[in-house]
């Protein structure tokens, strides 16, 4: 059942943001926002990123006109504040999950993307590309990790969801 799927993807994304912001917290306010060569500009701002993302399909999904608009935005200078927003936005997508319906994500939603053009797409979809939205980000965090004398943190899903 697609429902469970995506359940379980949250409470994967729940932990995987565990062991990633724990990782960060090796790392130096200025190592966390340090440029390097990645898309958002740093690990803070991919953090912050994610953040956008998250709220962004969320509000769409809730029935809320959500434009993509201010996807660079630093919602949270502080680190610490925004660990703890990240926590907080972890549990709200875990009872987003569990409240999924066949229903719903058999239904389409109407939302207009970060060019400008109106979609109308399948739920499955883009709860679907909601989850891989964050894994993706994720992963060049990882890469950025990389480039830092702290080690990267396993998020293999498998290693992270098993018992």
């Amino acid at each position: 059942m697609l429902t469970q799927h995506f359940q379980l993807l949250a409470k994967y994304n729940t932990l995987a943001n565990r062991k990633l912001y724990e990782a960060c917290t090796q790392l130096s306010d200025d190592e966390r926002k340090q440029t390097r060569p990645a898309f958002f500009k740093s690990i803070h701002g991919t953090l912050n990123h994610i953040m956008v993302g998250d709220r962004t399909w969320l509000g769409r999904f809730e029935g809320k006109a959500m434009p993509s608009t201010n996807l660079e935005a630093i919602l949270y200078d502080d680190f610490d504040e925004l660990w703890q927003v990240r926590q907080a936005e972890d549990e709200r997508i875990e009872n987003f999950a569990a409240g999924l319906t066949e229903e719903f994500l058999s239904s389409s939603i109407q939302y207009t993307n970060n060019s400008g053009r109106v979609c109308n797409d399948p739920v499955d979809l883009l709860v679907a590309h909601f989850f891989n939205h964050q894994t993706h980000h994720r992963g060049q965090i990882h890469d950025m990790f990389s480039q830092t004398t702290i080690a990267p943190p396993s998020l293999d899903m498998h290693r992270i969801i098993r018992p």
